[in-house]
């Protein structure tokens, strides 16, 4: 049995220099996929919305710019309070902005249930695919 780790937070979606709109967004990990973090955005009117990314991209992202392609993510000012996630999609990009704290309290929470680095020996392929195997009446 797998460990999940969730939280509730609110990021603000960044619109402009002077306009974003606060929103609620969920962060889910869960141990049997111990490479990835996912966050839900509940924007008012529209189905919540899911971008999954590896946590080890969020872990870095607070500190120092992270990532290429579909989600970059970086600290925003000399503190580190605040950090920005850029969500890119073919129907545009996303600015959200959320306070540092709160990711690292999830991301702390994430490593009691797999440490960052044992992310292999917790998701042992070979032994899932053999229980998958054998209650199919098949064995390797």
């Amino acid at each position: 049995m797998h460990s999940t780790v969730r939280a509730h937070m609110a990021m603000h979606l960044v619109v402009s220099s002077e306009l974003s709109f606060r929103i609620a967004v969920d962060l889910d990990y869960d141990g049997g996929d111990p490479f990835a973090v996912r966050l839900t955005f509940h924007l008012p009117g529209d189905e919540p919305v899911t971008w999954v990314f590896a946590r080890e991209l969020l872990v870095d992202g607070i500190g120092g710019a992270s990532g290429e392609g579909d989600v970059l993510i970086h600290p925003v000012g000399e503190d580190l309070s605040q950090v920005d996630l850029v969500l890119r999609s073919p129907d545009g990009d996303a600015r959200m902005r959320a306070a540092a704290p709160p990711l690292l309290a999830f991301l702390a929470r994430t490593d009691l249930v797999v440490p960052m680095g044992q992310e292999t020996a917790a998701g042992d392929l070979a032994q899932e695919l053999a229980g998958i195997l054998s209650a199919t009446g098949r064995e390797s």
